[in-house]
């Protein structure tokens, strides 16, 4: 594969740079210090992936990242950042990253990052085909596929580290305040987003506003079970239940098709 890393850090820059070259699975390693420059290369060049600090002055990460999401065939992407608030940025920017990795950066997490980045490259790109630079639109076949597994970065609540969720692994989301709880196989998360964004985001893929609160991933569900005055609640794959609106019976069971 060929990997481009961005950094403004010369130092943080050289040590994933070597890490980087010292993979088998890796071909070829450019080297950018900063948003203008990799810009630079990727108009001109095909990468597989590119490995991207959050945090640079001028254009940073998420810039980036946002103009690389428009190209016909993007490479994947690999967050790198020193700060656990980066998560939140890449989630509000409904960035899609394979994986998002702390500084110091580890060389056993670099190789688990390039792994993902080998799995998820789709038979044409193995097989050497060019990549496309330039925008599409957010309703192009490429657009659209790049939404089908998307990991979510989120702070896990203890210890401030920083996990990776698979969106299918998601139960239901429930709204509090300027936040949304995510409820997963794994556990709980705070994550500052709109519980209506993560509505329109995500609805493609069984999510259904089925309260002001509460966003359920019907894919998720096993019973729909009646409660008195003619509510329903949904009870998910592990036990835990969300509750449906009267309003919104209706349409679950027309979803549904009960």
């Amino acid at each position: 594969m060929r990997v481009l890393a961005v950094d403004d850090e010369r130092p943080a820059l050289e040590d994933i740079g070597r890490l980087l070259k010292d993979s088998p699975l890796v071909s070829d390693v450019v080297l950018a210090g900063g948003g203008a420059e990799a810009l630079h290369h990727l108009s001109d060049e095909r990468f597989d992936v590119v490995f991207l600090d959050v945090r640079m002055p001028g254009i940073d990460g998420l810039e980036l990242a946002n103009l690389l999401t428009q190209f016909a065939d993007p490479p994947a992407l690999v967050f790198v950042s020193a700060y656990e608030d980066g998560a939140v940025g890449v989630f509000e920017h409904d960035l899609r990253p394979i994986d998002y990795l702390m500084k110091p950066v580890s060389r056993a997490r670099v190789e688990q990052a390039l792994q993902r980045a080998l799995s998820s490259e789709e038979p044409s790109a193995r097989a050497g085909g060019q990549r496309a630079a330039g925008p599409t639109g957010p309703d192009s076949p490429t657009a659209s596929a790049g939404m089908t597994d998307e990991i979510i970065p989120v702070e896990h609540q203890r210890g401030g580290a920083t996990r990776l969720l698979d969106r299918s692994t998601v139960l239901f989301v429930q709204a509090e305040g300027d936040y949304v709880r995510i409820h997963a196989d794994s556990g709980r998360y705070l994550v500052r987003v709109a519980l209506s964004d993560i509505e329109q985001r995500w609805g493609a893929f069984g999510f259904v506003r089925v309260h002001r609160s509460y966003v359920a991933n019907l894919r998720r569900a096993t019973e729909i079970r009646p409660e008195f005055g003619g509510a329903v609640t949904i009870v998910m794959a592990d036990g835990s239940t969300v509750p449906v609106a009267r309003r919104q019976v209706a349409d679950l069971r027309r979803r549904l098709r009960m």
